[in-house]
């Protein structure tokens, strides 16, 4: 579960202040998988990046009730002078799993070969992201937070990556930010729509992709 209690963000940009949340009340309930909706800018990412801990809201609060991931496929924070085995090694200790058993699991799915122990600094941007999503895969979350995670690697590689996180969503819930109507429809059933600063929560999937319609049609 995860409940927004009047959760309020803002932004001083040039001089103006962006009101991405205002006042935020609402609930997504655990084990399910949650698109986030919303045009561009209208601060779906700060509101994952506050679910996740890693930004803090201007004013309120966010509670939530078992683990949650960090935004899947995100690499940022791998050490550039470690090896891929070793970089999932200190993520595994950081979270409390076993090292050997994650490091064996992100060697065989990411599919690096030899490059999985030379230093992250060497991989390509294909290669980073395949680490990433295996390390994100590796790890068992009562929630995954998915930030526009885009498949990469060969059509082989895709399918296994997209098998992987259909289990996961078996016995785990998500918060997806995305612009595929398609991957909402495969992936999620439930979705809160953002737009200027108010976040609506549906059980409808097709009643929050027709919301988001209407409001891209209209324009700014």
């Amino acid at each position: 579960m995860i409940r927004f209690d009047n959760v309020t963000k803002v932004y001083a940009l040039d001089g103006r202040r962006k009101v991405v949340a205002d006042a935020l009340n609402a609930v997504f309930p655990s084990g399910r998988a949650v698109a986030l909706l919303g045009r561009n800018g209208a601060g779906k990412s700060t509101l994952l990046r506050m679910i996740a801990g890693t930004e803090d809201p201007t004013e309120g609060r966010i509670m939530s009730t078992g683990t949650i991931s960090w935004p899947v496929g995100f690499a940022g924070s791998f050490h550039p002078e470690l090896s891929g085995a070793q970089n999932a090694r200190f993520v595994g200790r950081i979270y409390g799993v076993d090292t050997d058993a994650l490091a064996e699991f992100v060697e065989d799915f990411a599919g690096l070969g030899v490059h999985f122990h030379l230093p992250f600094r060497t991989y390509s941007s294909g290669m980073r992201s395949r680490l990433a999503f295996g390390v994100s895969m590796g790890i068992g979350f009562d929630t995954y937070l998915v930030d526009e995670i885009t498949a990469v690697g060969d059509a082989a590689f895709r399918a296994k990556s997209d098998r992987i996180f259909k289990a996961r969503l078996k016995t785990a819930g998500a918060v997806m930010v995305t612009h595929s109507m398609a991957q909402v429809r495969t992936l999620c059933n439930a979705a809160a729509v953002l737009e200027e600063g108010k976040l609506t929560y549906y059980d409808d999937i097709e009643a929050a992709i027709g919301h988001h319609n209407r409001n891209m049609a209209t324009g700014r």
